[in-house]
Formats: structure tokens, sequence, C-alpha cells
């Protein structure tokens, strides 16, 4: 069996030839080879340790599954689709809100376990009837829609939690960051959001030898006087160690929050698989439905142990465009590194210690970039907003999750904010679509409807589907 794990040598291993591109089944010499995962490795790294550590989640552990993910996605893929598997931030409001309810690590990863289930069988439906079945039931009008009020309905915790911690260190981080996404190029833009940490690190550090301890609320939400970076817990750590493993927990109320970023993810995975295309030459439409199951199987595996869920990472394609090399030999690399990262607990402690006021002024801008890549999924897609069938239920699903809305059923059931805003979505728009006259059904289909003549194998087959390039919402 064919698992695309081996690789012929492109031309003389060292860099790819004028106009050419070093394949998925190709590789440059071993030496440049791990050099590019550790690149893909710091690529992903900022998102990839930030996301857990909003979530509540070990750092160590995230970064260690993310590792198991990659192999598995590789593995599933035969090695087809390049891609490496991080920590999704879509899931870190629905983290917020089940903590907010009185949910624990356990219920959180309970919860993006049975996410990861439902996904996984969107993928065999995919595999089965094509992304005719995505078009169907999410066009996208309601893709964008659910995508941004998953990221805007994070902003009030950022607002309460992060910034008030230290604001001016905030404002600070906030403007850096802000300036190294936009005035930097190439490789060192798309790793913005890690130097705006490291930036945060360093300006704390400066602070308090400068003005000493900060009067305000910790992460706990005391009011006290405290070291804006607290490094203790580094000097303790030790090593080498395997991370905390924990069981899921399951609880419906916080699994009906989850399930809206089943969207999101099948939106993530369809955009990352054409985009990948589109640079390789390869028709990788028949892989759609394998690549999100392939996440969904991942996703369980990671949150089995008490990891957070995952998501291919469009960081990492910004660098095999840079690199022109599209081997999946170097994220078998990576995949290596970040199994020994999450093996060293001080490197997790320093994760740990971030402190509260730096993550306010990433996430100021993160949590926006997240809701605003539903915006970009209707420009993409062309959608009419001056067509009252798709303005009428994106508008009160928008506002009914940012404004974390409730509705109480009954005295033991609600749903609100994420999940309330995505039912509103989805079910809006189609009941309004059953009842809409014939000239407000135009639409733009998020996903080609059966255009593909390649199959699963990349043989002529009977059709299937590819994304229209929609962007990751990451996250």
């Amino acid at each position: 069996m064919d698992l695309g794990v081996r690789w012929k040598l492109h031309g003389d291993g060292r860099t790819p030839a004028p106009g050419a591109v070093v394949r998925p089944d190709e590789r440059l010499s071993w030496p440049r080879t791990v050099g590019l995962g550790a690149q893909h490795v710091v690529a992903m790294f900022g998102a990839s340790f930030v996301a857990p550590v909003l979530m509540g989640l070990d750092p160590n552990l995230a970064i260690m599954m993310s590792g198991v993910a990659t192999l598995v996605f590789l593995l599933a893929t035969r090695g087809r689709v390049p891609s490496y598997l991080g920590c999704s931030l879509s899931f870190v409001g629905v983290a917020a809100v089940i903590r907010a309810d009185g949910g624990t690590s356990a219920t959180v990863t309970g919860a993006v376990f049975v996410v990861g289930v439902v996904l996984f069988l969107v993928g065999l439906a995919v595999r089965r009837f094509g992304a005719r079945i995505i078009h169907a039931t999410m066009p996208p009008i309601v893709t964008g829609a659910v995508v941004m009020l998953i990221g805007f309905n994070l902003a009030p915790v950022t607002a309460a939690t992060y910034w008030p911690q230290d604001q001016w260190t905030a404002l600070l981080v906030m403007l850096f960051t802000g300036l190294a996404v936009v005035c930097l190029r190439g490789f060192w833009s798309r790793i913005a959001i890690f130097l705006g940490l490291v930036f945060g690190y360093g300006i704390s550090w400066a602070f308090d030898r400068i003005f000493g301890r900060i009067h305000s609320v910790d992460a706990s939400g005391k009011l006290t006087d405290h070291w804006r970076l607290d490094l203790s817990g580094v000097g303790k750590a030790d090593w080498v160690g395997l991370p905390d493993l924990h069981g899921p927990s399951f609880q419906w109320s916080a699994i009906l929050v989850a399930l809206p970023v089943v969207i999101a993810l099948v939106a993530e995975n369809a955009g990352h698989v054409k985009a990948v295309g589109e640079m390789t030459g390869d028709n990788l439409d028949g892989r759609l439905g394998t690549a999100i199951s392939a996440d969904g199987v991942a996703s369980m595996l990671s949150t089995s142990v008490g990891g957070p869920p995952n998501t291919t990472y469009s960081e990492n394609i910004g660098v095999m465009a840079a690199t022109r090399v599209y081997s999946t030999a170097a994220y078998w690399a990576a995949a290596g590194f970040a199994l020994l990262f999450g093996v060293c607990p001080k490197f997790g402690a320093v994760v740990a210690a971030i402190p509260g006021g730096v993550l306010g002024g990433i996430t100021v801008i993160l949590y926006g970039m997240i809701g605003l890549l539903g915006a970009q999924i209707w420009i993409n897609s062309k959608v009419d907003l001056r067509n009252p069938l798709n303005l009428v239920p994106a508008a009160a699903g928008i506002i009914i999750g940012v404004g974390n809305v409730t509705m109480e059923f009954t005295d033991t059931f609600q749903l609100s904010g994420i999940a309330l805003g995505t039912l509103v979505v989805i079910t809006g728009y189609h009941a309004l679509r059953a009842f809409a006259p014939a000239h407000l059904k135009t639409q733009h289909p998020l996903l080609d409807e059966g255009t593909s003549s390649y199959d699963e194998e990349g043989r002529p087959g009977d059709g299937s589907a590819a994304s229209d390039g929609t962007q990751r919402a990451k996250s």
C-alpha cells in the first residue's frame, strides 16, 4: 500500500530548478528537508500555542498532538496533500463559553471530541456524494456568517479578561503586531503573531524593571499587585517529561455550543485543499472528503487525551509558496520537531508565563481577523447582501452570536451565543428560501458542484467538487 512515505530526490537535492517546484512526492537533501521542517514549525508556532493557552489547555500537549495529527493527516491522504495540522482558533470562543458556564478542561475536550466525530462523518459524506452536499446545506452566506459570529463572539473575552491586566502593554503589543502584519514581508509577515508575543515578553520584562509591580486584575480577576512577567515556574519545570493527559467529559449543553464550529472547519479544509491543488498543479478535488475526515480523526485523537482540536494551517501554505517546496517529507520533519517540543515541560512553562496584557494586544487583532474571515468568504463568493434572503438570516444570527443572546427552552436547557446564532442562520436561511420568490434564489456556490472528473485516487471518476479557494477561518 502506498502511504506516501517514499520521496524521489528533486534534481541535485539543493534548490528547485528555475520555474520548477518540489512536488509532494519529491524531496530535497535530508539536511535541507529537516531545515524546511523547522521552518514550518516556526510558521505554525504562534497560533498553535496561543490557541490552547486561550482555551485553558496544556500548550505542551497541544504542540505534541499537532505533530501526531499531522502524521495522521499525511498517512490518510497518502502524502498527496502537504499540510500541517495545528490547534484551531475557531474553538477559542467555544471554550470560553463552556468555561463561563462552569465547564472544566474535560468538558471542553469532550465537546470538541464530538465535533471531531461529526467532521469525520461529514468527510465520509463528501467522499460519497461530492461537495454538492456542502453547498446544499452551507452556502457562502451561511458559512461566512457563522465564521463571523464565532470570531466576534470573542470580543468580551479580550475586553473583560486580558486587556484590563495591563492596558499599556496591550496597546503597544497591538500596535507592534499590526505593524508586523502590514509592513513585514514574506516569512516574517506570516509569523507576526509570534513576533508580537516575543515583543510583549520583552516589554513586560522592561516595564517590571522600570515601574515595578503593576496594580491591576490578575489572570483570576482579582485586583492585586503583581509582576507582569512571572517566570518562576520556568525554573521549576523539568527539561524532559510527558504532558498531563486527561480524558474527555460529555455534556449536552457544551456539545451544542461546540457543534457550529464544524461549519468553519469544513470551510478551512476546503480552502486549504483547493489552494494546495492550485499551487502544485495537481487536481486534489477528490481528496477533499479524505482531508475533512482525516482532520476529524486527528481532532478525536487529540481531544481523547486532553489536547485541543486541530485544523489545516494556512501559515504553512505561505511557507510552501515562498520556498516552492511542497514535499510532504518536510511535514514529517515538522511533526518530529513538534513531538520533541511536546515532551519539554520547560517549554510549556515559558508559554504559560505569557502576560495577560500581551494576550490582550494579540487577541484584539486575532479575534477580529477570525471574524472578518467570514466577510472574506462573502467577498470571494460574491454574496449579494442586498438580497434580503441573504441579509436577514445573516444579520439576525450575527447579532445573536455577538451579543450572546439566550433562549431558554426549559429550566435546564437553553441555547445562546454561538450555538443559537448558528441555528438561526442555518434554519432561517433555508426556511426563508423555501418561501422566497425565484428571483431571490440565485447564488454563487461555496464549492463547485460536481465539476471534478477525478476520484479519491486521482483517477477519472463520476465527479466530485472543489472549493472556490475560500480562505480558512483558523482558528
